[in-house]
């Protein structure tokens, strides 16, 4: 008789002894609707408290909530995190979002705040990079690695320095730990060229054109940030208004080259440190972005897609940790971490007293990065916020009409009165739980996967006559 093997994750005592117990608590289907809810977070926040929804010209109470008749005494929302690593379900959620921001920036969206004009608004892709630190293992498209060996793809050495004896990683910490200053500086400096190449005052560029943008940050296999950015000319009075004739894609592309060069940040000797001047690399790549995807080998979707890859990673693709470090100590502990990357970290801890105003020590888990990994200017598009807020609209909408209340917009919905008391109580899963959330948001990922192979099928038979 043969033992039956349990599902992956199972294997500990501990872990399939708690799933039992949920699995056995009274409202384990309740709790099953609320991590539902959240999309199979893997972290998720629990709230105890209520709501009351009053009728205050009359006094009637129309519905009242409290979490005293949830499983555990709790509800259970999403953590919000945006990094895969910590949170799939909730980085999906938010790469969704700042694909629709991103792309409402380039396709129009009058329900984000813009035009379908701005497609013919000149727009550029533009990825900026950090200059050498030293000798990296890399795959060239010609020839072999500096070292001299043909690595192939996902070699865990790729990126890492091909003498660490001679490798800056001081100057690479510190890059990354001003890569947000050197970007403010391109965009203060972007108009300045713009204006110096029309011949007019930057008073006066701003009265005829502005410059609109939204970026997010990816960190090479060396360590490195660097930025891929979506720029646009716009009107004066933003994307509702079409930029002058002569502000094309050309002039865009000259004058960022002419900011980029211009930017930089010299740091005072520190320390044993000497003084440095922290610029961009010479790899700088700026691309038109193709307006409907005619030929184009960068279109709208194309861009808005990947923007959105990159806004739930962080430093963690280049093997070190997504948590802070406590004490110098806890590197030693960290098992499995790569030498080139100890090293960063490392770099982090011997600078942090040099320059204590920088916090390097604190974001050394980031390999010294301390920046927002998604920036947009104020007329680029919507709002991360304003999308949250669109859904948690929807949400509510669809609560009301399932228990009967008038709509918020409606007059009835209006003059009615919510009371709410919230209070934290807590987060995150037991081992039980958890496996039990993966698999809650494993079919989530199933069923939406197979419902847009479905959509996707529709689509071709459409294109090819079949309906």
């Amino acid at each position: 008789m043969t033992t039956p093997t349990l599902p992956a994750g199972l294997e500990d005592p501990t872990t399939l002894g708690d799933l039992l117990r949920v699995a056995g608590a009274p409202g384990f289907d309740r709790w099953q609707e609320q991590i539902r809810r959240t999309g199979g977070c893997a972290d998720p926040v629990h709230l105890t408290g209520y709501t009351k929804t009053l009728d205050p010209a009359t006094g009637t109470l129309l519905h009242t909530y409290s979490t005293e008749d949830e499983p555990g005494g709790r509800l259970r929302v999403a953590c919000g995190n945006r990094r895969a690593s910590r949170c799939p379900a909730c980085a999906w959620t938010y790469a969704g979002d700042t694909f629709h921001l991103i792309r409402a920036g380039l396709t129009g969206d009058p329900a984000k705040g813009t035009p379908r004009a701005i497609r013919d608004h000149p727009r550029a892709f533009a990825t900026l990079t950090a200059p050498s630190f030293g000798l990296v293992h890399n795959r060239p498209a010609k020839g072999r690695c500096r070292c001299g060996t043909h690595h192939r793809d996902g070699d865990p050495v790729l990126g890492t320095a091909i003498d660490p004896e001679t490798y800056d990683y001081a100057a690479a910490v510190l890059w990354n730990n001003h890569a947000g200053d050197l970007w403010r500086y391109v965009t203060i400096y972007l108009p300045r060229e713009l204006a110096r190449r029309i011949g007019i005052s930057q008073r006066e560029l701003r009265e005829r054109l502005r410059v609109s943008y939204g970026k997010v940050a990816e960190y090479q296999k060396r360590g490195a940030i660097h930025f891929h950015a979506v720029i646009r000319f716009d009107g004066p009075d933003g994307p509702h208004t079409p930029p002058p004739t002569w502000a094309t894609h050309d002039l865009l592309t000259d004058a960022l080259r002419a900011a980029v060069a211009r930017a930089a940040i010299v740091l005072p000797a520190a320390g044993d440190q000497p003084e440095r001047v922290l610029r961009w690399g010479t790899q700088l790549d700026i691309q038109p972005i193709g307006a409907f995807g005619d030929g184009e080998e960068l279109t709208e979707a194309a861009v808005a897609s990947y923007v959105a890859k990159y806004a739930t990673k962080a430093a963690e693709t280049t093997g070190t940790v997504d948590r802070r470090i406590g004490e110098l100590t806890e590197l030693d502990k960290l098992l499995g971490l790569p030498d080139h990357t100890r090293r960063l970290i490392r770099a982090c801890w011997d600078l942090d007293a040099a320059y204590p105003d920088r916090r390097l020590w604190a974001w050394a888990h980031m390999l010294g990065f301390r920046g927002h990994f998604s920036t947009k200017s104020r007329r680029y598009s919507t709002t991360l916020s304003a999308l949250r807020q669109t859904r948690a609209d929807y949400r509510a909408r669809q609560d009301r009409e399932r228990l009967g209340l008038p709509a918020p917009d409606t007059d009835a919905g209006e003059t009615t009165l919510v009371l709410a008391h919230w209070t934290y109580a807590g987060h995150g899963h037991t081992p039980g739980e958890s496996w039990l959330a993966k698999q809650i948001a494993r079919d989530i990922t199933t069923n939406r996967d197979t419902a847009r192979e479905a959509l996707a099928d529709l689509n071709d038979a459409d294109e090819e006559g079949e309906w």
